[in-house]
């Protein structure tokens, strides 16, 4: 086979390629010099996958908003409750300062009243009880914000699988048309894969960063308290 067949040859097989490489362009091309299309439309054309990735944004923005509120220092420790509770350990009202760990119920109420139950034991059980309900505590914690991480993982996947879907549908127009598809034909294919894209990394940028904030200030939060319970109980290892 000498080289002008072979270039032939490789020619008519890329045929289909370099027209969908020219009618993407040509397609953008019209779609920017179109009419202004309404959200809706936006969203109609970006297929099944990208209203699953819009959701997995709403449901997103609900897991920030509920840790936002629900993981800040107040609410895993309330100042008000850490100076009674080390009131009523500097009084020697264990068993108050039990009743109060009980009747409110937070992280470090329930790491505080954890070393408390033990209060009577070696310092050596308080601290492991201590230890093992604030790696609980810090479990649950995490699991909370690990959806945030589950969502920015799994939107790009939703957009890669979306903009492969769109491919394969540009290229089956190509196929089928026996590669004179005309551009308008490729467009919705085409529309579909850079709209699940752009959705994807939309969703999982802002979720990504949400979470890392989230996670780095809830640390921060369980570090603190963890020296704060520490502190207490203090008192128990010096007196043993």
């Amino acid at each position: 086979m000498n080289l002008k067949t072979l270039k032939g040859k490789l020619l008519t097989s890329a045929a289909p390629v370099i027209t969908f490489v020219m009618t993407t362009g040509v397609a953008l091309a019209q779609d920017a010099d179109a009419s202004d299309k309404t959200i809706a439309d936006v969203i109609k054309a970006s297929g099944i996958i990208g209203v699953v990735i819009i959701l997995l944004s709403v449901v997103a923005l609900a897991i920030i908003i509920e840790n936002f509120v629900s993981l800040k220092r107040d609410k895993l420790a309330p100042p008000e409750i850490i100076d009674e509770i080390q009131a009523l350990f500097d009084e020697g009202q264990y068993q108050e300062a039990m009743e109060l760990c009980e009747n409110e119920p937070n992280y470090f109420t329930r790491v505080c009243g954890a070393g408390i139950s033990k209060i009577g034991h070696t310092f050596d059980a308080m601290e492991k009880a201590i230890e093992e309900m604030g790696d609980q505590e810090s479990i649950k914690l995490h699991q909370k914000i690990g959806w945030l991480a589950l969502i920015a993982n799994v939107a790009p996947m939703m957009g890669l699988l979306g903009t492969v879907s769109g491919m394969v549908t540009a290229f089956n127009t190509i196929a089928s048309s026996g590669g004179q598809a005309p551009p308008a034909e490729l467009a919705g294919g085409i529309s579909q894969a850079l709209l699940t894209t752009m959705f994807g990394l939309i969703v999982a940028i802002p979720v990504t960063a949400s979470f890392a904030f989230i996670r780095n200030r809830m640390v921060k939060t369980v570090i603190e308290v963890g020296a704060i319970v520490e502190d207490l109980f203090e008192r128990f290892r010096e007196a043993s």
